[in-house]
Order: C-alpha cells, then sequence, then structure tokens
C-alpha cells in the first residue's frame, strides 16, 4: 500500500429512490414512474426548493481525496467507477475509511447530509459500520459523535460555530474568496434530473469538482487552525495545480476546472 492518507476529503452526490418515495410517501397510490416528479412538485410547492429529504436517497456518486498528513494531495478517485453503483460506492466508502486506517473525514456540511445517507445507506444494504459507530466506547470518543473533530471534521461546522450562524453562499461562496471555480456547469439542483436523464458521468465530474473546492478550503481552515502559514497553504495549492494539469487528458472535468481556475489575491504582499 503506498503512503496511507491521514484525511478524505469528501462529497457524494445522490437521487431520490422511486421505490421507497412510491411505497412510502404515496402509499404505493402513485406509479414509480410519477412518485419522484410528483413529489418534488409537493415539496416546491411549500418550500423554494424541490429536494427530495435524503432519507429517501440513494448514493450514486463518492469522490475522495486521499489527503497525506503534511496536507499534500495523494489522490482524487471517483468509486465505483464507472459504474456507479450505489450498494458498492456504499461499502467501498466504508471498507475503504477501514483500510487506509480511519483517515479524518473532511466535508463541507457533510455532518447534516453526506455522512447521515452514507450511514442510512449501510443500514439499507446490509454493511457493518462497526468501527465508525464503536459501541461500548465513551460517546466523545465514537467516531460518529457530532463534536469528535479527531474522525470527521466538517467545515461548514467550522465556519458556522458548529450551526450558530447561518452561513449564506455554502461551499461556492468561499471556494470563490480563494479563487476556486466553484460551481461552473452543474449544480447540486440539477442531479436528479441529470440522472433521469443518463447523465451520471456529468454528475460524477460535478463531484469531483465540489471536492477539489472541499481540499483547497481545506487548507485555508488549516491556515486558521494554525497548521500551516499563508506560504505553506499556497504551495500546495501551486502543487495541487500542476497535479491537476497532469490528469486533464485522461480526466476532461479538471481541464474545465483549470480553465475556471484563479489564484487568491493576497492583500498582504508578502511570503509568509
Amino acid at each position: 500500500m503506498s503512503e496511507l492518507p491521514a484525511y478524505f476529503v469528501f462529497d457524494i452526490e445522490s437521487v431520490a429512490d422511486p421505490k421507497l418515495v412510491s411505497r412510502v410517501h404515496f402509499d404505493g397510490k402513485v406509479p414509480e414512474s410519477e412518485a419522484i416528479r410528483k413529489f418534488r412538485d409537493e415539496i416546491l410547492a411549500a418550500t423554494e426548493k424541490d429536494f427530495i429529504p435524503y432519507t429517501y436517497q440513494i448514493p450514486v456518486s463518492a469522490v475522495v481525496a486521499k489527503v497525506a498528513a503534511d496536507f499534500s494531495l495523494i489522490d482524487l478517485v471517483a468509486l465505483d467507477e464507472p459504474h456507479y453503483r450505489p450498494h458498492e460506492i456504499c461499502d467501498k466508502f466504508w471498507r475503504g475509511w477501514s483500510a487506509y486506517k480511519q483517515p479524518v473525514l473532511v466535508t463541507f456540511n457533510g455532518r447534516s447530509f453526506d455522512i447521515p445517507l452514507l450511514e442510512l445507506a449501510a443500514f439499507r444494504y446490509g454493511i457493518s459500520l462497526q468501527a465508525w459507530y464503536a459501541i461500548g466506547t465513551k460517546s466523545f470518543d465514537q467516531p460518529r459523535n457530532r463534536y469528535n473533530t479527531r474522525a470527521h471534521i466538517d467545515l461548514h461546522d467550522v465556519l458556522t460555530n458548529n450551526g450558530a450562524t447561518r452561513f449564506s453562499g455554502g461551499l461556492d461562496l468561499v471556494a470563490n474568496m480563494l479563487g476556486k471555480p466553484g460551481k461552473m456547469d452543474t449544480q447540486g439542483f440539477m442531479v436528479q434530473d441529470l440522472f433521469d436523464a443518463g447523465e451520471i458521468q456529468r454528475i460524477n465530474d460535478y463531484c469531483r469538482c465540489d471536492v477539489l473546492d472541499t481540499y483547497f478550503v481545506f487548507l485555508r481552515v488549516n491556515v486558521l487552525f494554525g497548521n500551516l502559514s499563508r506560504r505553506e497553504e499556497q504551495r500546495l495549492v501551486k502543487n495541487a495545480k500542476s497535479w491537476l494539469t497532469d490528469r486533464a487528458d485522461k480526466t476532461p472535468v479538471y481541464q474545465q476546472y483549470l480553465e475556471n481556475w484563479g489564484d487568491w489575491q493576497n492583500p498582504w504582499n508578502d511570503n509568509e
């Protein structure tokens, strides 16, 4: 095994399960072919968005950036590529976390969405998460404990003081603060429609870019934490850009990301 990552910076994309929506939400009275659209219409009539709750969803993309202890990017992988089977995505994620000696998970708002969805997927598919739940240990030592940052750093929690404030703009905003692309031609609300249209690769490309944005936000957060200087952070950013450039021919979405790349504008004019 090559260098063990200290961190898994990751993101998932998911879609609603039409069978579950039909059986549970509509008591089987609406055909599966119509259930998701009807449910979305109901939600949209009551709110400003039509996103179906995660409890009805299954993962169709999970992208993981393996990051070393010195915060350098080791690799970035889309799980179960090119098949993207929900049960395999879930299994590969949790088995990978164990196989790599439980690296710290890093997300943006993953404590409210990505992690609960992957836990529920494990429940659905009968996958053991013994090490994650760690039943029998002290609650604050359990990896899934809400405040256990030794196991999971949710960057959204960091920036909102564990939800004390509302973070308008999300990952797109903080990525753009750093000059990075943020949302390009795909956004989260489009995933269900893209899946229905058979554009699973585009969904996974979108997920790759979200993970890249999350990685760069993670670097800046470690400047906040005092783990990196600005100079060290910018060196890592430069190295990551070279990593993407070297792989852009085989992964075209990296070229799109680079075409929308911007450098952080340093107001200090220093080399710290």
